[in-house]
Formats: structure tokens, sequence, C-alpha cells
């Protein structure tokens, strides 16, 4: 009896996805709930599970191509008898174990010829097939496949070993000959294509088209600060090791910037608003998306309910979703439903920059990196940990006061983060 593998419900609006990669071959035994294939949908990557233990039997939607939820992506068959392409990987071994005795046959061959033939292949690289990419290589290159040592299996000629002997003539002296004119340095080749084509993953198209999506569509305009991180540093310093050893999690500072956030947002409730067809909604609960860079693109998890968490709560929830996003774990859940974003490029080292909103959200603040500049202070030139902000906002939803007063509202929880433990 076989068990069919079956695309799963992908999610809200999600009805198609593309085979990323199969993690088991036809032949392999696999255990119930061990990953099977991943799938690459538009929002997220995800594994699909055995149900049943016993061998895959067969792959029906290779690497690449594209699914609906309900297709059939192989088949689980029972026991050792579903291993159907076990007898095409013992033919090779056959064949290798026939090879060296051809191999005998040609090595004695050039020893039977005349001493002052040269042609032909004379090393055991050259006796194996190549290739074409090498034979293409040999041939450009005007090489003698017969002086080129082979490190691939069984000795066979690799395009690495041509790009080796190509780099040694390069650099070997030419022998002197007449006082000629000095020949035209020749460049040695290069050592791999000058350019690759890949095929975008649907993460980065989807990515894309929502990019695209929010400049076609809002009114998108950035307004700028700077905030001075001391206290917030100064803070960080003296509860350190306390906080960390009584909640198990490090005090960063993403946690003060959400809760100057969600402060700023009951404040300013239009930065917290999304448009809707002719209405304006206004959400009253603050759900924040703390945008991650992946391997895959960027995603941006959310931290429901910010409002109602502390800072350890705060912290741990983005620590989680962080390792998650890495991963490729997230759920569709996970990264649905924002109201706000914040998103820092600083730990990449980007000094200031115009983020971009995240649709259907009508703000987005940027953080940035801590550089040490001189600041006046009370009349006075100090050296002060300074950061600038950047809120960029949909002016549809958004009037340019309430921008700038959301943005100054984050700028003084910061530099004053007592506030925030008092709100006030």
């Amino acid at each position: 009896m076989t068990a069919d593998i079956v695309v799963p419900t992908l999610g809200e609006s999600v009805t198609e996805a593309t085979v990323a990669q199969w993690l088991k071959q036809p032949g392999d035994a696999v255990q119930v709930d061990e990953a099977l294939v991943e799938l690459e949908t538009d929002k997220v990557t995800l594994e699909v599970n055995a149900s049943t233990a016993g061998v895959l039997s067969e792959v029906l939607a290779g690497e690449g191509e594209s699914v609906e939820v309900g297709a059939i992506l192989g088949r689980i068959g029972e026991g050792k008898g579903a291993a159907a392409p076990a007898p095409a990987k013992a033919a090779p071994a056959k064949a290798e174990k026939a090879a060296p005795k051809k191999e005998a046959s040609e090595k004695e061959a050039p020893e039977k010829e005349a001493p002052g033939k040269t042609e032909g292949p004379a090393g055991d690289g050259a006796a194996m097939p190549l290739s074409p990419a090498v034979r293409k290589l040999i041939a450009d290159n005007a090489l003698d496949a017969g002086q080129i040592a082979g490190t691939g299996k069984d000795g066979r000629i690799t395009k690495e070993d041509v790009l080796a002997a190509v780099a040694g003539e390069a650099k070997a002296p030419a022998a002197p000959t007449a006082p000629t004119a000095p020949a035209a340095p020749q460049p040695a080749a290069a050592a791999g294509p000058r350019e690759e084509r890949v095929r975008m993953t649907r993460l980065r198209k989807r990515i894309a088209e929502r990019l695209k999506e929010a400049q076609n569509t809002a009114a998108m305009l950035t307004t700028f600060n700077e905030a001075d991180l001391g206290a917030v540093m100064e803070l960080r310093q003296r509860y350190r090791e306390s906080f960390e050893r009584r909640h198990g999690v490090r005090l960063g500072f993403m946690a003060f910037f959400t809760k100057a956030a969600v402060a700023a947002l009951k404040e300013i409730p239009a930065v917290n608003a999304e448009v809707d067809g002719d209405e304006l909604v206004y959400k009253n609960h603050y759900d924040i998306g703390i945008a991650v860079g992946t391997p895959q693109g960027l995603v941006v998890p959310v931290v429901r309910d910010a409002d109602r968490l502390g800072f350890a709560e705060i912290e741990k929830t983005i620590g989680a979703l962080g390792r998650k996003a890495r991963d490729g774990k997230l759920s569709i859940d996970e990264m649905s439903g924002g109201t706000f974003t914040i998103t820092n490029g600083g730990v990449y080292g980007s000094l200031n920059s115009t983020p971009i909103l995240n649709p259907p959200q009508s703000g987005i603040l940027g953080l940035h990196k801590i550089q040490e500049r001189p600041v006046a202070v009370d009349g006075e030139v100090r050296i002060r940990p300074m950061m600038y902000l950047a809120l960029s906002y949909d002016h549809r939803v958004i009037d340019g006061r309430e921008a700038v007063t959301f943005l100054v509202r984050v700028k003084e929880f910061i530099e004053d983060p007592e506030r925030l433990l008092l709100d006030v």
C-alpha cells in the first residue's frame, strides 16, 4: 500500500508553491514525520513531512516545479520492495569494477606503439572520458590532455585541473630565442564564468512585488530626527547582568524602541492606521513587525500585542522569531497582521536611510548605526552616542504634523527611558 505526499494548505491567499529541494531520494527509507521535501511560497519556506514510514518510491514533482495545494508530490511505499530505483544504482558499481580491466588494456596499448609516437592520451586522467566543458577548455587553450594530471574521481580531469594547467603555463617563463620584439602578454584565463543567472525565488519575487506596490500606491514621504542613546546605554549597562540573570535574556535596544514606538502610536493613532478602499482603519492593538534579514530575503515577523509585554517578554519574542526566520521556520500567521514595522539597518552599518513601507501599514520606523558625534549640550560641545531615526509614512493617512510629532515622541522616550517605565 502506498501513501501520497500531498501539498498541504499553505496559508491564507497562498495557493501555489515551488518545489525547492527534495531532502530524500527515491529508494531512501523514511520515518513518520521525517522531512521529505521543502516547498517555497511567496511568504515562507516550509517542509512537508512523511505521514507514514516506508520507502520513498516515487517523485512526481521535481525541484523547481510549481505545485498547487492538494497536488501529489510523490509517493511512499511499504518496506524495501518499494525502492524501485535501487537496481539502477547497482549498475554503475558493476561498471566501475570492470573499468580497471579496460584501463589496464588501454595502458598496455601505448607501450606496444612505436617509440616516436606522441599523439593520443598518455596519463590516467586522459584515458578517462572528458566532460564537454573540460574538452572545450582544453581545445580553447591548445593543451595536451595527456600532460594534465587529473584529480577527479578515478583520475578524471576536472575543469579545475585544466585551469591550473593554464595558470601554470602563463607563469612559466618563455625560453630565450633570437632577439625579436617581445610578444604581448597573454592574460590568464578567468577562474570562472563572468556572470551567472539564477531564477528568483518566490519569496524574492513577492518582496519585489510588495515593495513596488508600496511605491505605486502610497504617497510615501520620510521624516528624520536623531536621538541621544546615552541614557539607554547607561541603563542597559547598569542592569545588564541582573536583567539577564533574572529573565534569561539580554536587554537589547529593540525592546526600548518597541516600547517607545507603542507609546508614540497611542498618542498618534493615525500612524497605526491603514487604508481599506474608501475607509481608514484605526487599529486599537499594537502588533509590531520586526524586520529580519535572512539568506532568503527580508521577512517581517510580528510581535503580537506588544503593548501588553514587558521588556523581557519583548526580547524573548524577538529572539525566538529571529531564530525561526533565519532557519526558515516562520509560519504564515507569524508574519501576518502587523500594524507598524521597525527595521534596524544599523546592524549592517547604515548611518541613514529611507525605509520603504510594508503594505498595508502606513508607517515604518528606521533605526541606524550608533555613532559618537559632537553635539551641543547646554551650550557646550560634547561627544555623544547619536542615532539617526527615520519615519517613512503614507501621506494619504498621516499628515506631516503627525509624522513629525510621532518621531519626536520616540526620540523623547529614548532619551529619557524612565518615562517608558512610568508611562508619562
